[in-house]
């Protein structure tokens, strides 16, 4: 270990930008046994591990699978990278790693921070490859539980029930399993199959798992909680939101999600609608963060003329991930800064027109961030054939949920017990973006450990 100063931090290696855009193929080759070994040999072992405690929601033996997997014990590094965290590969491919454990590395500061992330997605990608298993007891309790949503929240929770022989029953609304996993990350981001792996090694544990079953619908909320044990919720924040301004009901504009899940559906073998189809068109995405970069890469992919990204503030200031935001630079997306949207209109001659000002930083508000302010007399247009609003995600209120007394606040995000993801009624639990808003994948993986952890201590003492 510790051998960061004759070996430096290595990124997996890309396949170039001409090849990535011919298909929806992950775009990294992770590393192989000896490099992983390499990267990983690079840490430092700290006495108090930043990466771990500080940098990471899962608080995940971080130090410890690095030294399992410099050592070649690769089993003993799946398992360790598996104890805490429902699924490291995926996890390890999706984090915003540079704001998470890898930013929080003594390394960072000089010597380059550890690939956390692809060492820990390489780990788990080494493991299945070899053949080996996850531990599973079976369902051993006469204990069910009810889960609503399959996504990071609803997979981590059952994860970790099933692990203590807990029975699970998940209800998802979509053909698919895998929520925001499925539908919401583009595959040259997230293979699907790895996703579709995990859901069978939870069935394989003894997961039930009813597809295309939206709570409120063929049952109801009332039934469930009167069926079960107890209920998680982890609907998700799916909600888009709009800029406000004048147009952007016309037919050439859409939302963010709308437009990534009809993508994924067509991916699924769904014939295309020609609304969603951006072959030959300029296409004008208004956002800055990752959902906003996912929409640039996926027009790109779907063969759009050009494609442009319009976001109020500096590139500094973009809430995207800086590797995401690359990426999509190499793949031929074009940014414009320092722009707000005031007006999208069809022109005489039919075409479209975003009417953009631009911005200027000012002081900082409250939170730290600097205002944004409109500089006068800067209106100007700039024609788009298509529009995508990537600005964010709402909750979209449950009324059965707030019959049964699951309290919300003026967000419609749901309250919950902080250490124990219980809401106000007391056989319901909630977490992910439908409790924090919008907010990342880990975290709602968090969220749904501490409801399975609280739930085992309720029935298993």
């Amino acid at each position: 270990m510790q051998s960061f100063t004759e070996t430096g931090r290595q990124e997996p290696e890309k396949f170039d930008a001409t090849q990535r855009l011919q298909n929806f193929d992950e775009i990294y080759r992770f590393f192989s046994s000896r490099m992983v070994r390499k990267q990983s040999e690079r840490c430092v072992q700290c006495g108090d591990p930043f990466c771990a405690t500080i940098g990471c929601p899962l608080q995940n033996y971080i130090p410890q699978w690095l030294e399992a997997i410099a050592d070649r014990d690769l089993e003993r590094a799946f398992r360790l990278s598996n104890e805490s965290s429902p699924f490291p590969e995926i996890l390890g491919r999706i984090c915003p790693q540079g704001h998470l454990c890898e930013g929080a590395c003594t390394l960072d500061d000089g010597y380059g921070a550890i690939t956390i992330g692809a060492i820990e997605a390489t780990i788990t990608d080494l493991a299945f490859a070899a053949g080996m298993q996850l531990p599973f007891p079976g369902v051993r309790h006469n204990t069910r539980v009810a889960i609503v949503g399959s996504g990071p929240a609803g997979i981590s929770c059952a994860h970790f029930l099933l692990r203590a022989g807990i029975g699970v029953t998940m209800y998802e609304s979509a053909e698919h399993a895998g929520g925001l996993l499925t539908y919401g990350i583009p595959g040259f981001k997230l293979d699907k199959q790895i996703v579709t792996r995990r859901f069978d090694l939870l069935q394989e544990a003894g997961l039930e798992l009813h597809l295309g079953r939206r709570i409120g619908d063929q049952i109801s909320y009332a039934q469930l909680i009167d069926d079960y044990a107890a209920v998680f919720v982890g609907i998700g924040a799916t909600q888009g939101r709009r800029a406000g301004i004048a147009g952007e009901d016309l037919p050439e504009v859409m939302l963010a999600m709308d437009y990534l899940i009809e993508k994924q559906k067509q991916l699924f073998g769904k014939p295309a609608d020609p609304h969603f189809t951006m072959q030959g068109k300029r296409v004008v995405v208004i956002g800055g963060g990752d959902t906003a970069m996912d929409c640039l890469r996926t027009a790109l992919r779907d063969g759009a003329e050009e494609v442009t990204c319009l976001y109020r503030r500096d590139e500094a200031n973009m809430p995207g991930s800086h590797k995401e935001v690359q990426n999509a630079v190499e793949e031929g997306a074009i940014f414009d800064f320092n722009v707000s949207p005031r007006e999208i209109r069809r022109e005489k001659n039919g075409k479209r027109c975003i009417e953009v000002e631009q911005t200027r930083l000012t002081e900082k508000d409250a939170d730290g961030r600097q205002r944004v302010e409109i500089i006068p007399d800067t209106a100007h247009c700039i024609s788009a054939d298509m529009v995508i609003l990537a600005l964010g995600f709402d909750v979209t209120p449950v009324a059965e949920l707030a019959e049964l007394g699951v309290k919300c606040n003026r967000w419609d995000q749901m309250e919950i017990d902080p250490a124990s993801g219980l809401t106000s009624h007391p056989k319901v639990y909630a977490g992910g973006d439908c409790f924090r808003g919008a907010d990342l994948v880990v975290t709602a993986a968090a969220d749904g450990r501490r409801a399975a952890l609280a739930m085992m201590r309720r029935f298993l003492g």
